[in-house]
C-alpha cells in the first residue's frame, strides 16, 4: 500500500459548533465530502482510500469528524441518553427528545461546505454517514452533486435488525485503557466485517485501534448520536421524492445493516443504482477498495455528465 504524506488538519466553525477536517487531492478539483458513520472518526476514512478516490475520480476529498466525535465540538452538556428508554419509546411510536438529530448533522455538512466556500459536492457517507447523506439530499438537495450511500437504511422500522452478535460488540462500552481498547476494537471489527477473514485489514487493526484511541474516544457522543439515529425516524417517504442522483452501495453479509436495507434505499430514491458486493460487512475492507472507488469514481462522473446537460 502506498505511503500517503501526513494531512494538515483544521478546525472550522460551521453551523454554530467546530468540525475538525483535512483533505486530499487538488482543491481546486471537484469536491468530494465522506461522512463517517457512529462513533467513528474521520480517520476511518483511511489514508490510502482517500488519496485513490481523490486521484481515481479526479477529486479534492474532504473527511471530517462529525460532533461528538475526533477532535470536533463535543456536546457534553446535552447529558447522555438513556438508549434502552429511548429504543422503548421508539417502538412504541412515541416522539423522542435528544440533543440533535440526523438533520442537526446533515446540517453540520451544509455548514462546513459554506465555512470552506463550495456551493455543491459529491457526498459519500458510510452507515450513520449514509443517513446524514440521505437527510442532506431531502433537506439540502441543491448543495450535492450526487450521493453515494454505503451500508446504509431508510430507517424504516420494518427492516430486518442487526444479528445479535453485531449489536453485542455495539453496544458494548469502550474500554477506557489502550491494553483493553486493542482487543476491544480487534473484536468489533472482526464481528463488522463479517464471516470471512480479511488478513489486510486485521494486520492493520492495532494501529487503527491506536489512532482513534490517541485522537479521543467520546462515549457519551457516540450515546448522542445514536439516540439521533433513533429519533430521526423513517427516511423512505422523503426519499421518494429525492433528485440527487444516488448510488446504493451495500455488503451481501453485512452482519449490523443488513443486505435488504441497502436493496431498500436503493428503490426508495428514483433512479439510484445499486451495487451489491459479495462477501463485504459492515466494513470497507482493503480487498475491495478498488471496486467501491471505481463505482464512486464512475458514479460522480455520470453525475457531472447530467449536469452538464
Amino acid at each position: 500500500m502506498t505511503a500517503v504524506a501526513p494531512r494538515t488538519e483544521r478546525r472550522t466553525r460551521a453551523n454554530g459548533i467546530e468540525l475538525a477536517w483535512d483533505s486530499f487531492g487538488d482543491p481546486e478539483a471537484p469536491p468530494l465530502l465522506l461522512v463517517m458513520g457512529l462513533g467513528a472518526q474521520m480517520v476511518a476514512w483511511d489514508d490510502a482510500f482517500c488519496a485513490a478516490l481523490a486521484q481515481a475520480g479526479g477529486h479534492h476529498v474532504i473527511r471530517f469528524d462529525n460532533r461528538d466525535i475526533g477532535h470536533s465540538t463535543h456536546l457534553p452538556h446535552a447529558g447522555v441518553p438513556d438508549i434502552q428508554a429511548l429504543m422503548l419509546q421508539a417502538m412504541a411510536g412515541r416522539p423522542l427528545q435528544v440533543p440533535y438529530t440526523l438533520r442537526d448533522m446533515a446540517d453540520d455538512c451544509a455548514g462546513l461546505l459554506d465555512a470552506l466556500g463550495i456551493a455543491r459536492a459529491h457526498v459519500v457517507g458510510a452507515s450513520m454517514g449514509g443517513a446524514i447523506g440521505q437527510e442532506m439530499a431531502i433537506h439540502h438537495p441543491g448543495r450535492m452533486r450526487s450521493l453515494t450511500s454505503i451500508m446504509s437504511s431508510t430507517g424504516d422500522p420494518a427492516l430486518p435488525p442487526p444479528t445479535p452478535e453485531a449489536l453485542a460488540v455495539l453496544f458494548a462500552p469502550a474500554p477506557t485503557s489502550f491494553e483493553a481498547y486493542l482487543p476491544h476494537h480487534a473484536k468489533l471489527w472482526r464481528v463488522l466485517r463479517g464471516p470471512d477473514a480479511f488478513p489486510l485489514d486485521e494486520a492493520r487493526d492495532a494501529e487503527r485501534a491506536q489512532l482513534a484511541f490517541l485522537r479521543g474516544l467520546n462515549p457519551g457522543g457516540v450515546a448522542r448520536q445514536l439516540a439521533a439515529v433513533f429519533a430521526s425516524g423513517n427516511r423512505k417517504p422523503a426519499l421518494r421524492a429525492v433528485q440527487v442522483p444516488t448510488l446504493v452501495i451495500h455488503g451481501d453479509v453485512d452482519p449490523l445493516v443488513p443486505v435488504a436495507c441497502g436493496i431498500d434505499v436503493a428503490e426508495a430514491i428514483p433512479g439510484a443504482t445499486l451495487l451489491r458486493i459479495p462477501r463485504m460487512g459492515h466494513a470497507l475492507p482493503i480487498a475491495m477498495w478498488p471496486q467501491i472507488i471505481e463505482a464512486i469514481a464512475a458514479h460522480t462522473a455520470r453525475a457531472a455528465r447530467r449536469a452538464d446537460h
